[in-house]
């Protein structure tokens, strides 16, 4: 392997992306802070279009992975949101956000960054439509509405100077621990395809789009990929000669559906509306790809690979630079935190087991949103001393005189799961 050609490419992506993302994580901060869950449940109730719209138009700009949505649809649906306007809001919200909309831009260019919230809302209302049509059971949700769930009044209290620096310590601290992980590894698997993967190698598939489409909806929608780190894989295939449009299709069904997902989704908004939601998922995406193949422009979507030819000289601004050395500190510095909570975890197992604690098997955590949002909802709760929780493991260790079960209905109204 050509390890310059590898490095250079990988610090060319990122150069590119970095700046956007890191306003995208603060645009995130800002909008997780000044946005109430509460609020946008009331908003989300009732049958019909409106509801739905509202809740794509929300979810949209909102920079929550397939994972971290989980619990926010939940507490929405609980909050009074409609089976039609929760499905709406699990389409719309991971396939974007405002971090990824700007990495988009900085990648792949203006066509994707626009065709890709369009493409969401386009989903969103297809899959929140048809479920209030087709599920039966896809009540108003205002029998199911729950008023207290975790962290409904964490903005309440708060000045705005507090607000404010909440806000840039969740985008830059919590935002970057949740798609840390896997935006490396969308860096590292996009620098590798182009520095490994012959040219040749695509170039029969890229002949049978459609076929190409289905393929990638096979690959992509198992696996977990967020929607920024899903940006430079995209970016690398096309680079390698498969169109635009399946560049696209990965873009939105890898970060909207995966099976863990789907499992929790089963459970909380049934059977049926799931499999509509991923239906609605994977026919949007191969529609709006077939689109960009067959009746836009080609060349308004190949420019922007150009620079990773091998043949390319890189040059790196120093703005750009910073930015990509800030990025870097701050996926350490996310990594040390979670290392350094693992061990506090492991250190609650160890000690004695006198002091009334409990161990909690939770199923359906994938990212630091999903820990954070377990934790915050067990302390919650009256009688709670302490909680740890591992992402790795999926154990919480809960300290303080509580009940069991009481524990178990927080879990779940946060949108997990507790393995018996």
């Amino acid at each position: 392997m050509n390890f310059s050609h590898f490095f250079t490419s990988l610090i060319a992506i990122v150069n590119e992306m970095s700046p956007y993302i890191i306003l995208g994580f603060i645009i995130a901060g800002f909008l997780h802070v000044f946005i109430r869950p509460d609020t946008m449940g009331r908003h989300l109730a009732g049958r019909g279009i409106k509801p739905v719209m509202k809740a794509a138009l929300l979810g949209i700009p909102l920079p929550l992975c397939s994972c971290g949505v989980l619990p926010t649809a939940v507490s929405l649906r609980r909050q009074g949101a409609s089976k039609g306007a929760t499905t709406s809001f699990l389409i719309a919200t991971p396939q974007t956000g405002v971090d990824s909309i700007a990495a988009t831009y900085s990648l792949l260019g203006l066509p994707f960054a626009i065709l890709r919230p369009v493409g969401a809302l386009a989903g969103a209302l297809l899959g929140g439509v048809a479920v209030g049509r087709l599920d039966s059971d896809s009540q108003s949700g205002s029998e199911t509405a729950c008023h207290s769930t975790a962290g409904g009044h964490e903005h309440s209290d708060a000045g705005f100077v507090k607000k404010i620096i909440e806000a840039v310590r969740y985008g830059l601290v919590d935002m970057v621990g949740s798609v840390g992980k896997w935006l490396v590894i969308g860096l590292i698997v996009a620098a590798l395809i182009t520095v490994l993967v012959p040219d040749e190698l695509f170039l029969g598939l890229s002949q049978y789009p459609l076929l190409a489409m289905l393929v990638m909806v096979v690959v992509s929608v198992p696996m977990y990929i967020c929607a920024t780190g899903s940006i430079p894989i995209a970016l690398s295939l096309i680079a390698k000669g498969l169109t635009p449009g399946v560049g696209f299709v990965l873009l939105m069904a890898g970060p909207a559906a995966n099976f863990a997902s789907m499992m929790i989704l089963s459970k909380t908004i049934g059977r049926k509306s799931t499999y509509i939601y991923v239906g609605s998922v994977v026919l949007t995406a191969i529609l709006f790809g077939l689109a960009i193949d067959y009746l836009l422009p080609r060349e308004w979507f190949m420019p922007s690979v150009s620079h990773l030819s091998p043949h390319c000289h890189h040059t790196f601004g120093i703005f750009e630079s910073m930015c990509s050395l800030l990025l870097l500190c701050l996926l350490v510095y996310s990594g040390i935190r979670q290392h350094n909570c693992k061990i506090d975890h492991q250190h609650n197992l160890n000690t004695n087991a006198s002091n009334m604690k409990q161990v909690y098997i939770i199923e359906g955590m994938s990212c630091s949103h999903c820990q954070a949002s377990v934790k915050k909802a067990i302390l919650n709760l009256k009688g709670v001393q302490s909680v740890t929780v591992d992402l790795g493991s999926g154990e919480a260790v809960v300290e303080g005189d509580v009940d069991a079960n009481t524990v178990r209905e927080a879990i779940y109204e946060a949108g997990f799961s507790v393995k018996e």
